[in-house]
């Protein structure tokens, strides 16, 4: 079935296009990852540069403790996004034409997922911290909890409802 790993060597199952062979598979597979990341890896690369940014700002000093730490934490995750997302190319170069490209792609796919998982929690950390030195407390709630539900719905919940449901 489409989305199928074999459990041996991490390679798809199925789902190949009709007169595919599997290593046409694992490049397109490949190549449709590595355009993904080209999506992701801007995004996180902008939010990571601000927040490197934020403490030698004017007025970073009036910020609460909690506002810091949630800083903090936000730019761990930010970091810990753009290693994951840059990971795959790297593994890709160091692996280059030693016949592992299904061990590539099953780890790349891996390393994305996580990499897309921090990026939403640096997202919604910087929301927080925005909202929260803007508005207080309140707003800040409904905001986080707004932009949580945002990316676990459409980062999450729709395509792994999808896939189970492709699975039936």
């Amino acid at each position: 079935m489409a989305g199928e790993t074999d459990a041996a060597n991490g390679a798809e199952v199925g789902g190949g296009l009709p007169g595919e062979t599997e290593q046409e598979r694992l490049n397109r597979n490949l190549n449709e990852l590595l355009q993904e990341l080209r999506v992701a890896l801007p995004g996180i690369q902008v939010l990571f540069a601000f927040l490197l940014t934020v403490p030698f700002a004017q007025g970073f000093e009036r910020i609460s403790g909690f506002e810091k730490r949630v800083y903090f934490a936000t730019l761990l995750a930010a970091a810990i996004s753009a290693a994951l997302l840059i990971a795959p190319t790297a593994y890709h170069r160091l692996l280059f034409r030693q016949q592992e490209k299904a061990s590539l792609v099953f780890v790349a796919n891996r390393l994305a997922i996580a990499g897309i998982a921090a990026l939403a929690l640096a997202m919604s950390g910087a929301l927080l911290l925005i909202t929260h030195v803007l508005f207080g407390t309140a707003a800040t709630v409904i905001t986080t909890a707004c932009a949580v539900t945002m990316f676990a719905v459409l980062w999450a919940a729709l395509p792994l409802r999808r896939r189970v449901w492709s699975r039936r």
